[in-house]
């Protein structure tokens, strides 16, 4: 069969090389500009492999000495060999999320589940061409952001599923704006393409406007086609996902510290507090003692995803551990200590810690949230409204009233009203976010999440409202403008040394002199020295302040250099609106 179209990672493969090393190699040949998954026709790929053989065979003029080769210096960040990469599949609702799962770990997952029962643990293993991929199994962007608010990145690579009978819908946008807020690569899984009603093109144009243009268009998204449904170009998908992997370099040390998150938790009526851990890097054994958050234990069973007991889990490998006192929540990070005692005081400090009442960020006025936060330079917000074109309104505002010197960043954009996934990417972020409503309402639980979280949601049903809160905020942020308001002159006519330093016998000439003023020292018209003063007498008297006509002593806060005939010019710094 002819060769029609092949991507360059598949080349890199019948070559026995790297994308990288391929693509590398290429650009030394006058070819750049090519990614992995870009694809080349027959004339073009016959062209690569003739090149590519032709500059990797040894020359026949004299016989060529072995290469001395040192081996390259292993990397400060990623220490360890590849690891197999952990990823999360997010989307709307009806999607095909579900079944794009099903559909992998039929095909896939290797078969030994104990009595062909699927355990269910939240996480299981696909494997391709000897190559294993990590697939958290829970459901939507909530899980997803709950870990990272929690401080925890268990996912490496994130998987984008849209219909290609819907195209990009409300929940498409929010997923990929969690993704986003995540920071981790991204691959489009285009479902449903067996429709007769399906739209390739028309999904890759929502995911252009989104930011997201497709590598066939010229853009960095990679797109794959699917059947979830069908089972159809699933392997295409795992072999993007290792690509990606590759790439990105996702290794791990089996011997280093442990990394270890606990992606669902519950209690199992006979087994007790019950865990699912994901280990990014390190091993975790039976018989550790450890902590999890505010809780601790001893691992007396670790589960793998076919419910067989195994002794240790390493980088890439999903298992339930049974040993905890109590139920950790979700995102918690596993850590290993010496012994039991050990990993119980320090659940117990954490405990401690964490009920120590403190008053939260999300009962704060904004005031007083950026004065907390002295080097914002940044306004991060959610906002959301009741429809598209009240949505579109407000954002045309708020970025109307944007200064110079405050970036205002759009994490996120919805209509409806303010939910707990709203606070959770909120909370995820970093920094300070703020979750805006305009017409619509914070749900219960959203509220209370953002209570614990730390969030501050506002909600406005007047449009003026909400744009003098924005600029409220940006002025807290850039922080109080002064000017400069004179007070008087001094003539500097003798100099005394005295123990705290030196003083300007003075005579004022004009308005007044005033203790803790502001003041400016001239000399021959030049400035010399711009500070404060320190003290101010009279006679020997301390004063507060000396008018016009009169003589005085002043001295000021570190500036000794004070020569007779300066000029000291006292001011003070008055805070104008901005």
């Amino acid at each position: 069969m002819p060769v029609t179209r092949k991507r360059i990672y598949t080349i890199a493969k019948e070559l026995g090389i790297t994308s990288k090393e391929l693509i590398a190699k290429l650009e030394q040949m006058g070819m750049p500009g090519l990614k992995p998954a870009n694809t080349v026709d027959a004339e073009e790929y016959s062209l690569i492999v003739n090149l590519y053989t032709e500059e990797s065979a040894p020359t026949s003029e004299a016989p060529e000495a072995p290469p001395v080769q040192t081996a390259p210096e292993p990397s400060p960040t990623k220490q360890g060999a590849p690891r197999p990469p952990i990823v999360s599949v997010l989307g709307h609702i009806d999607h095909g999320k579900t079944t794009l799962l099903d559909a992998i770990r039929h095909t896939r997952v290797a078969a030994k589940e104990a009595g062909g029962i699927t355990q269910g643990i939240g996480a299981y293993q696909a494997e391709i061409h000897g190559q294993r991929i990590t697939f958290i199994d829970t459901p939507g962007h909530k899980a997803f952001t709950g870990m990272r608010a929690r401080g925890a990145q268990a996912t490496d690579i994130a998987v984008l599923v849209v219909a290609a009978d819907d195209g990009v819908m409300a929940q498409t946008v929010e997923a990929i704006n969690h993704i986003r807020a995540a920071n981790i690569p991204m691959i489009v899984a285009i479902n449903k393409v067996d429709k007769p009603n399906a739209d390739v093109d028309k999904v890759m144009s929502d995911l252009a406007k989104q930011g997201l243009t497709p590598e066939e268009w010229g853009g960095d998204t990679i797109t794959v086609p699917i059947s979830a449904l069908k089972g159809e170009r699933i392997d295409e998908l795992l072999e993007m996902i290792l690509l990606v992997a590759e790439m990105e370099d996702i290794r791990a040390d089996p011997n280093g510290p442990l990394e270890a998150i606990i992606i669902e938790s519950h209690l199992s009526k006979g087994r007790g507090p019950v865990a699912t851990v994901i280990v990014r890097d390190g091993t975790l054994h039976e018989r550790d003692c450890i902590i999890a958050g505010s809780t601790y234990g001893r691992v007396k069973a670790l589960i793998d995803e076919a419910g067989n007991r195994i002794h240790a889990a390493g980088p890439g490998e999903a298992v339930e551990i049974l040993g905890l006192e109590e139920v950790p929540g979700v995102g918690t990070k596993i850590e290993v200590a010496k012994n039991l005692n050990e990993a119980k005081r320090k659940a117990e400090k954490r405990r401690a810690e964490t009920t120590t009442p403190r008053r939260s960020r999300a009962r704060m006025s904004v005031e007083e949230l950026f004065l907390q936060e002295e080097e914002a330079d940044k306004l991060q917000l959610i906002i959301k409204s009741a429809s598209t074109g009240a949505l579109e309104a407000m954002r045309r505002e708020i970025e109307g009233v944007a200064a110079d010197k405050v970036k205002i960043d759009f994490i996120h954009a919805g209509v409806g009203d303010i939910t707990e996934s709203d606070v959770l990417l909120a909370a995820s972020v970093g920094g300070v976010c703020l979750i805006v409503g305009f017409g619509v309402k914070a749900d219960a639980k959203a509220l209370r999440l953002a209570d614990q979280e730390g969030v501050i949601v506002l909600t406005y049903d007047i449009i003026y409202d909400l744009i003098e809160e924005i600029e409220r905020v940006i002025r807290r942020m850039l922080g109080p403008e002064y000017e400069e308001l004179m007070l008087g002159e001094a003539e500097v006519r003798n100099v005394f040394k005295v123990p705290a330093g030196i003083v300007a016998g003075c005579y004022v000439n004009s308005g007044k002199v005033v203790r803790g003023g502001k003041a400016r020292v001239l000399r021959n018209e030049q400035e010399v020295h711009a500070g404060e003063i320190a003290s101010l007498r009279r006679f020997d008297d301390d004063v507060r302040e000396v008018q016009a006509g009169r003589e005085c002593g002043i001295r000021l806060k570190e500036f000794n250099d004070i020569q007779v005939g300066d000029r000291i010019i006292v001011f003070t710094l008055e805070e104008v609106n901005r």
